[in-house]
């Protein structure tokens, strides 16, 4: 399916018919494009590049589309990254150690840090570390596929 141009997000870079390798939704996912753009939130004089997931409801592109700033999409592979390792290493610690601890990592950002923590504001956060654990080991080849592809391209990157 072919993303739009004609709305506000300007697409340069895409990648069409993304809904055919939408991981454990592929062949029936609603997210058919990715793009790398304009942002639309542009002001005059004032460009951003952005990336945006393109959804469309079978019918009509959906409102549900997501654009979002290029260090945001980068921020949330460093977040799946950083998730990753702490369920790897949650499996040599003793299980109920992590509510003690609920920081994972602090990770140095532009002058800051990205805090990643397990969110202990959530009641049912014991279920839900297994069921996320679950969800990951479930989609490791997905993921682990992707994570593969982009450790090359860093690497062909110099970083």
């Amino acid at each position: 399916m072919k993303i739009p141009i004609e709305l506000k997000h300007k697409p340069v870079i895409v990648s069409e018919d993304y809904d055919l390798i939408d991981g454990r939704k592929a062949y029936k996912s609603d997210a058919k494009g990715l793009s790398l753009g304009l942002a639309q939130w542009n002001d005059r004089g004032k460009v951003e590049i952005s990336a945006k997931i393109w959804r469309h409801t079978g019918e009509k592109w959906s409102r549900q589309s997501e654009e979002m700033p290029l260090h945001r999409a980068l921020d949330l592979a460093i977040l799946i990254c950083q998730s990753k390792i702490y369920f790897k290493n949650l499996y040599y610690k003793n299980n109920n150690e992590y509510p003690s601890f609920p920081r994972i990592a602090r990770i140095p950002l532009q002058g800051g840090a990205m805090n990643v923590s397990v969110c202990m504001d959530n009641e049912h956060i014991v279920d839900d570390v297994k069921l996320f654990d679950d969800c990951l080991h479930q989609d490791d080849e997905i993921i682990g596929e992707r994570l593969r592809r982009l450790a090359e391209l860093l690497k062909e990157l110099e970083y």
